[in-house]
C-alpha cells in the first residue's frame, strides 16, 4: 500500500544492501521508520519487540531469517539451529512455524552449495505468495460488503468494526480483515470502519494511520465502545483477523477479540473473521484447550507510547507504583460466535466441514 503517495511493503528485499529492509512499526503511527536486518539477532529482535508484527508477516519474515542463516552456514546443523532460534520468538502465531517448516523441508534434501541461493529464493516466494493471498480474500470478502451495502440506503455507508491491526503491515500487503475494506473502497462502496484502540499496545492506531493514507473513513474508539454502537444498530458487520485458525474454526487472535464476538452475536451482526490458509493449523480442534497464549510483558499494560504536544515520542506510566500488571496478548473465539471465515480460496462456516471443503489438500493430517 501507499504511505506519502510511495508504495511499500511491510518488507521487502533491499537490493542496494543485499539485506532485508522493514518498516519498524514500534514507532508508528507518529513516525514512519524503515530498518535494515542483517544479523540473525536482529531478525529475532523484530519479531519479539514487534518491530514486525502479525502472522503472515512474521512468518514472512522468518522465512528471510532462514535465508540469513543458510547465507551464513549452509550445513544441516545450523539449518536446524536456525529454525530452533526463530521457532522460540514468539507461541502463538502458526504462521511463524508454517514458513520455518516449509523452509526446512525445503532445504535439507538439498546440496549444501545450493541452500543460500534457494532458501533466498524461496523467502521472496513467500512473501509474494501472501500479497497474492491477501488480495484474493480482499476479493472474497468484497462479495459479503457489496451485499451488505445493496440493502442500504444510497449514499449511506457499510459501518465495519475492527479489532487489533490485521492491515498491509500485519502482512506483507494488503492486510488480511483490511484487504475487503480496501477493495470496497477502491470500488466506490461507502465505508465507515470503526477501529478498536486495541490495549496494550493499541495496534488499532496503526489501522487509523493505514485507513487514513488511503482515504478511508473511520473513527478511533476505546475497546469497550463496541458493544455499545452495536446495541444501537450502528455496526453492519465486523471483520477481525486471526493468528491461528484451529482445523473446526476455532480463531485465536489479539486479546479482546472474543468480547466483540460476544457482543456481535448477542446483537446479531455478523463476525468474520479474514485469514490466509498457512494461518490455519490443522493439527489443533479446541483452540481454548491447546492454542499457547503468549504472556508478554507488564510493562506494556502499565505504560503507554505516545506523542506529546511538543512531538516528541515518550513512554509514561498509568498504573500506581507496586502495581503489576498482567498481559496474556491473545484470546481464543469459539467457532459457534464466527458467521464466516474469508479466505482465499472462498468464504465458509466455521466449522471442520467447511474448512475442509475449501482445503481437502490441507485438511487431512493422517
Amino acid at each position: 500500500m501507499k504511505v506519502n503517495g510511495k508504495h511499500y511493503r511491510s518488507l521487502w528485499w533491499d537490493e542496494s544492501t543485499n539485506a532485508v529492509a522493514i518498516i519498524d512499526q514500534r514507532w508508528l503511527p507518529h513516525e514512519f521508520r524503515i530498518q535494515s536486518v542483517t544479523t540473525m539477532q536482529e531478525f529475532a529482535d523484530a519479531i519479539v519487540e514487534m518491530r514486525v508484527r502479525g502472522a503472515p508477516l512474521i512468518g514472512a519474515t522468518a522465512a528471510y531469517g532462514m535465508a540469513l542463516a543458510m547465507k551464513l552456514d549452509p550445513s544441516d546443523k545450523h539449518l536446524d539451529e536456525a529454525w530452533h532460534y526463530l521457532d522460540k520468538t514468539r507461541p502463538t502465531a502458526i504462521n511463524l512455524r508454517w514458513a520455518l517448516n516449509r523452509c526446512k523441508a525445503h532445504l535439507s534434501p538439498l546440496p549444501e552449495a545450493d541452500r543460500a541461493a534457494a532458501a533466498l529464493a524461496l523467502a521472496h516466494e513467500i512473501a509474494d505468495e501472501d500479497v497474492e493471498i491477501n488480495r484474493r480474500i480482499g476479493e472474497n470478502g468484497l462479495a459479503i460488503i457489496r451485499e451488505i451495502a445493496a440493502k442500504k440506503p444510497k449514499g449511506e455507508p457499510v459501518r465495519i468494526l475492527t479489532h487489533c491491526n490485521a492491515g498491509w503491515l500485519a502482512t506483507v500487503d494488503w492486510g488480511t480483515a483490511t484487504s475487503p475494506m480496501y477493495h470496497a473502497y477502491n470500488e466506490g462502496i461507502p465505508l465507515h470502519v470503526w477501529v478498536d484502540e486495541t490495549r496494550p499496545r493499541n495496534q488499532g492506531a496503526i489501522t487509523a494511520w493505514e485507513l487514513g493514507s488511503h482515504g478511508v473513513e473511520h473513527k478511533y474508539i476505546v475497546d469497550n465502545a463496541g458493544g455499545h454502537l452495536m446495541q444501537h444498530g450502528l455496526v453492519d458487520m465486523v471483520i477481525v483477523g486471526t493468528d491461528r485458525t484451529t482445523r473446526r474454526g476455532d480463531v485465536c487472535n489479539k486479546i479482546g477479540t472474543y468480547l466483540k464476538a460476544l457482543a456481535a452475536h448477542d446483537n446479531g451482526v455478523p463476525f468474520y473473521v479474514a485469514l490466509p490458509s498457512p494461518t490455519i493449523d490443522w493439527t489443533v480442534d479446541d483452540g481454548v484447550a491447546e492454542i499457547p497464549i503468549e504472556e508478554r510483558n507488564a510493562f506494556e499494560t502499565t505504560h503507554v507510547q505516545g506523542q506529546t504536544e511538543a512531538g516528541d515520542i515518550g513512554t509514561v506510566q498509568v498504573t500506581p507504583m507496586g502495581t503489576e500488571g498482567g498481559n496474556p496478548a491473545f484470546d481464543v473465539t469459539p467457532n459457534r460466535l464466527v458467521t464466516g471465515l474469508i479466505t482465499e480460496r472462498g468464504v465458509c462456516e466455521a466449522t471442520p466441514e467447511g474448512l475442509a471443503a475449501l482445503f481437502p489438500d490441507l485438511s487431512k493430517t493422517d
